[in-house]
């Protein structure tokens, strides 16, 4: 066992307790959440033997032969009791932790010349709210009341860290590219835009046809930005019940500001959103009001909410609608840059020699979906004849077989 890596638990335990400016977000991941509880982080932490061996590993007895270190054998915690040696003890032989630690470098930069910026360390760790331990204490803290409960039904959620999908494995465009590049500025200077009066920000549309990426892009916004993922399906909340829709909608919201920080990714957006008509039943037209209402009382700066829509069918959208978000994204069938970048993407981990040239050209009008399934149903095919190398013929043959049952779904 290393006792460096104990006594780096202990000594962040400790400072953490000592200085009321630091927060959750300071602690190291990996250490935080050792800490969960019923109602989150709370100080003071206690390092404790279960603790230290799920930190440091099953064998910590050597850390006991350390004169600033005590066990309690009765409450079984371990205690700093020379804080002053501890620091100089590990400033030897723990700097490469104090320099992703920002617990510690908040305490060492002004140390010693020890060259540490806690500004910078802290850039460097992931906020709690990625935490999947931290999304399950705010939803047992939900569950605690009927009312609240009952919305956590309406939604599927997720933590940063249950989403296997990578933003870097994702193909987009330059524009794209840019406009999630804002929404990420726009998270780090909330406080900024909250104060120039900027804060209708953070509300995007996605329109396309299916299987161009609208609902991965969301899931993959979630990982890259650290923020838990609140996924509902408009046709889900749509209730046979007259009224209960617009209670429905209503629900959804507040969940996400409960939630926040987050992204609410509202798929089926169509399907409440649509177009009013002079024929169409109150209920419809309330519903569609209540979403309207919905989406004006919320934005990223003062809520924490990034509110994602998406839509196959765009063209069924109230005019009234389009005006509440400040950026149209579209999902297009993919051009072949986009292709080929597919492409990459889905043959990087397959063994084989292919053209991706030819493969692009073979492919127009796919969506990304489609290409997807043509990887798919070739590494199967080779799988079948025994081999785990992928010959390029059986991609082509692959490309065909999809194009066909495309064209069949169109005949009917």
């Amino acid at each position: 066992m290393d006792q460096t890596k104990i006594v780096e638990l202990l000594l962040t335990a400790e400072i953490y307790n000592r200085f009321e400016d630091l927060n959750e977000d300071d602690i190291p991941k990996e250490i935080r959440k050792l800490f969960y509880g019923k109602n989150g982080i709370n100080r003071p932490l206690v390092v404790k033997l279960d603790v230290a061996k799920r930190y440091a590993g099953r064998n910590v007895d050597d850390v006991r032969s350390l004169p600033f270190i005590d066990f309690n054998d009765f409450n079984k915690q371990f205690k700093i009791t020379s804080f002053d040696l501890t620091v100089k003890w590990f400033l030897k032989r723990g700097i490469e932790a104090i320099k992703r630690n920002p617990v510690l470098a908040y305490y060492y930069q002004n140390y010693d010349s020890v060259g540490v910026s806690y500004e910078d360390v802290k850039k460097l760790n992931k906020p709690k709210h990625s935490d999947k331990e931290w999304l399950k204490t705010i939803i047992s803290e939900l569950e605690k009341s009927e009312e609240t409960s009952d919305m956590l039904g309406l939604v599927r959620l997720y933590s940063p860290e249950d989403i296997k999908v990578d933003f870097h494995g994702v193909a987009l465009d330059e524009t794209q590219l840019q406009e999630f590049s804002k929404i990420e500025v726009a998270l780090e200077k909330r406080d900024f835009l909250e104060k120039i009066g900027v804060t209708e920000v953070g509300k995007l549309l996605f329109i396309g046809p299916p299987g161009t990426g609208k609902t991965t892009t969301a899931k993959a916004l979630s990982k890259k930005l650290h923020l838990p993922l609140v996924e509902v399906k408009l046709s889900m909340i749509t209730s046979q019940f007259l009224g209960e829709t617009s209670k429905n909608i209503e629900k959804v919201f507040e969940i996400a500001k409960k939630l926040n920080p987050c992204i609410l990714f509202i798929d089926e957006f169509d399907y409440v959103a649509k177009t009013r008509t002079s024929d169409e039943h109150a209920a419809v037209k309330r519903a569609v009001n209540t979403l309207l209402k919905s989406i004006d009382e919320i934005n990223l700066v003062e809520d924490g909410v990034v509110l994602i829509a998406a839509t196959n069918h765009p063209s069924l959208l109230d005019s009234a609608v389009w005006r509440r978000f400040d950026k149209i994204i579209e999902f297009p069938e993919p051009s072949e840059k986009i292709r080929e970048r597919i492409f990459q993407l889905s043959l990087s981990k397959v063994p084989g020699n292919f053209d991706i040239d030819e493969l692009v050209k073979l492919t127009e009008g796919f969506t990304g979906a489609e290409i997807k399934l043509v990887v798919r149903e070739a590494v199967l095919n080779s799988l079948l004849t025994g081999k785990e190398e992928i010959e390029h013929d059986l991609l082509v043959q692959a490309v065909k077989n999809v194009r066909e049952r495309l064209n069949l779904k169109i005949s009917y």
